[in-house]
């Protein structure tokens, strides 16, 4: 096992992957000379040259586009888009052609393609380049999503999904970048396998990416504080979702919130608790609840963006109203 930062564990996941397979390209804007946006394709020109590490034009519609028919074709393209936020320009190839090949040809082609990109805030980059929009594409039928926590679920996820024989879209959090972690290169993390990071018995928060961590604090306060035993899922996979993980959790606390940086409405959160509303009422001593972001842009001013994100003590304060 290496400790290595998460944007390190990306970069050495992608390295693998050239490495393993020839049939691996990485493309995106400025991905191959600059070393990428957030430096974390540095390295990947010099190793592997510029017919497999391709800087593009400055067109992401172009730059999906361009890798749908490298995956067609046999090859298995992994694309950067820069901010989530971009991804919106590519939303045509992802969502009318990636995610439907494989149901359009009668299974006979697949879309072995990652695209990955980062989203959210807390670098005060403003309302275009902070947002989470993972859940538009948990919502499309061929697309999967994935949203690593830790350096070595980055790591594996991303030789996972580039293995996969579908479109992946693999969001990454700006503010992880730096984390620090153990990477163990052997240890594999299937699509759609949640992780309990943290076990309890009295209420289950289910989250992912960036308020993993937001959650495990405001858990182990409350156990020290209140003495409210909490358990912690990380769902790294939102589309498939570990339903049978997250179901289990609420059997035996029958307690549940749902954190998420994105906004709460429409989200990730609200396909989780209707689900588990239908499922597993009887489980149930308190409703569902949802903590996200409220519903409008991201704010540019640091004060007010502190307002607007999710943290440990709107987490807290949800667990102790569900405790009530």
């Amino acid at each position: 096992m290496t400790v290595m930062a998460y944007a390190h564990a990306v970069n050495l996941s992608l390295m693998d992957a050239l490495r393993a397979d020839d049939r691996v390209i990485v493309l995106g804007e400025d991905v191959a000379e600059a070393g990428g946006s957030f430096k974390v394709t540095r390295g990947l020109l010099e190793a592997y040259g510029a017919a497999r590490v391709v800087d593009t034009p400055i067109s992401e519609a172009t730059i999906v586009s361009a890798a749908v028919g490298a995956a067609m074709s046999g090859l298995r393209p992994v694309v950067e888009i820069m901010f989530m936020d971009f991804i919106t320009l590519a939303m045509d190839a992802l969502v009318n052609q990636a995610a439907k090949a494989r149901f359009m040809f009668g299974g006979k082609t697949s879309v072995p393609m990652v695209v990955r990109t980062p989203h959210g805030g807390g670098l005060s980059a403003g309302p275009q380049h902070s947002q989470c929009l993972e859940a538009w594409f948990a919502h499309v039928p061929g697309l999967k999503v994935v949203c690593p926590s830790s350096p070595q679920d980055a790591y594996s996820l991303l030789r996972s999904a580039i293995d996969d024989q579908d479109p992946v879209i693999f969001v990454e959090h700006k503010g992880l970048y730096g984390v620090r972690g153990e990477v163990d290169t052997s240890v594999k993390v299937p699509i759609g396998q949640a992780s309990v990071v943290r076990h309890g018995r009295a209420l289950t928060l289910v989250t992912y990416g960036a308020t993993v961590a937001v959650c495990l604090a405001a858990a182990k306060h409350l156990a020290e504080h209140d003495g409210i035993d909490v358990e912690v899922i990380d769902l790294r996979s939102l589309q498939p979702w570990d339903k049978a993980t997250v179901l289990a959790s609420v059997s035996k606390t029958h307690r549940v919130a749902i954190v998420h940086e994105a906004v709460q409405a429409f989200g990730v959160g609200a396909e989780i608790a209707a689900c588990i509303a239908e499922e597993a009422f009887d489980e149930l001593d308190a409703p569902v609840m949802r903590v996200g972001a409220p519903f409008m842009p991201v704010p540019f001013a640091r004060s007010l963006e502190k307002q607007y994100a999710v943290d440990e003590a709107k987490v807290r304060a949800a667990v102790h109203r569900l405790m009530l």
